[in-house]
């Protein structure tokens, strides 16, 4: 059995969704609210005959043609708060606005399906990190009730000798306790350490799509991520960032206060989100991606005088994969005849929705297991996954959830063991 992951890329600083998507429906208005920075209406890459993207973006546009890309209008939540920090907190935990949590919903998943971890990991079922993230911080939306669930680093070869001297010491003060429940810690980790080594080590990339090294930060974490995953890890969660997208000044062209321009953030992304799938074509493990982008808020309908976009509310959000089901979800951005400071774009779907249906589709999680990883009630029935897909990753999960299987993953042949208490038919597998 295959384990299917969920590769997450976070755009830092709170993208500009009305810069991304174009609503050519309402051209005009879209125009006259930012004349500053709008994009001219010829260059537009055409999504359909009423949306487009930025034409940086032509990555994005041939995904979306062949039916790899989704994208989904107008992300957010109810009551948006505009800071940076406490946005992304609400977006890693799954919390309302008002509401704070210190668990993320992604570390609620991998304890349910991983019990009583740091406790007894690796071992035979779960010999790999759960998740990984590219960097050296570990992300809130990974933090579990006992601890965070994933692992950092920036290279998987350096990440091997994580630890080093010895974890006999003595606890006859606390300085040397602490230090030794460090090295303990150290010591688990550096037995997570290994099976990423050789993971990476099996799998070369091989998508001649990949930019030139260091030119494009996003797609370097993406060859990491493929090899992982191509070399047999079993990592469900991978999250890469990329930084530049807090617009407030010279958004078009760079400069003070945007070091990078919008245009070239918005290439970047999709240059390094095609060329990776196209690599994990290429290494046969498509089939077993799907992926999403997120930022922790979107940007005012209308444009400052600095050439720039100041904090918003809902934002674009794209999915993709081979097992997506193509198209859009939701409208383009309504935007009013003559846009104040303050006016934004309204919610069309609560990002939460979006985590459940993930959730339920791509891991298949019962839906009556859901609140608890939700913490609320929300729908789990966007139309995301091909319903084919929905019904084998339903068979395979629940193998997984009621059994236990040894090796995971497997070449040739695997060991099931299970306790039926009821009459069961065999399959085959």
């Amino acid at each position: 059995v295959q384990t299917c992951a969920l590769p997450i890329f976070q755009l830092n600083g709170g993208n500009d969704g009305l810069n991304t998507v174009i609503p050519l429906d309402q051209y005009g208005l879209y125009q006259s609210a930012r004349k500053n920075i709008a994009i001219q209406e010829q260059s537009v890459l055409k999504l359909t005959d009423s949306t487009g993207l930025h034409p940086q973006m032509q990555a994005f546009q041939t995904m979306f043609k062949d039916g790899s890309l989704k994208l989904i209008q107008d992300v957010g939540y109810p009551v948006p708060n505009y800071s940076h920090f406490r946005s992304t907190d609400i977006w890693l935990t799954g919390s309302d606005s008002e509401e704070y949590l210190t668990t993320g919903w992604l570390g609620r998943y991998l304890d349910k399906r991983f019990p009583n971890y740091p406790s007894a990991y690796p071992n035979a079922e779960m010999s790999d990190p759960l998740a990984i993230q590219i960097g050296s911080v570990l992300s809130l939306g990974f933090e579990g009730p006992a601890a965070n669930m994933a692992m950092a680093f920036t290279d998987p070869t350096s990440y091997y000798n994580i630890v080093n001297g010895s974890g006999n010491q003595s606890s006859t003060n606390r300085s040397e306790f602490e230090l030794a429940y460090i090295r303990k810690i150290g010591e688990q980790l550096q037995k997570f350490a290994t099976p990423v080594k050789n993971a990476a080590s099996k799998a070369k990339n091989k998508s001649t799509l990949y930019p030139a090294a260091k030119s494009n930060p996003l797609a370097d974490q993406m060859k990491i991520v493929a090899q992982l995953i191509a070399g047999g890890l079993k990592t469900k969660v991978y999250m890469v960032s990329l930084t530049g997208f807090d617009t407030h000044a010279n958004q078009l062209q760079g400069g003070n206060g945007t070091p990078t321009p919008h245009g070239t953030l918005l290439q970047q992304v999709s240059v390094a989100i095609q060329a990776f799938m196209d690599d994990c074509k290429l290494l046969g493990i498509d089939h077993r991606i799907l992926g999403m982008t997120f930022s922790e808020f979107g940007r005012r309908i209308a444009s400052n005088a600095s050439a720039g976009t100041d904090h918003g509310a809902a934002g674009p959000v794209f999915l993709f994969g081979t097992q997506i089901l193509p198209g859009i979800i939701g409208h383009n951005s309504i935007i009013p005849q003559n846009p104040g400071p303050e006016d934004n774009i309204p919610m069309q779907t609560d990002f939460r929705t979006l985590y459940a249906s993930i959730l339920k589709q791509w891991f298949c999680i019962a839906p009556a297991n859901l609140k608890e990883l939700t913490v609320h009630d929300f729908a789990y029935d966007l139309p995301i996954l091909q319903n084919s897909t929905s019904s084998v990753q339903e068979s395979i999960s629940v193998l997984e959830e009621t059994v236990s299987i040894f090796p995971n993953p497997a070449i040739d042949l695997i060991t099931l063991t299970a306790n039926c208490p009821t009459k069961i038919q065999a399959v085959s597998l």
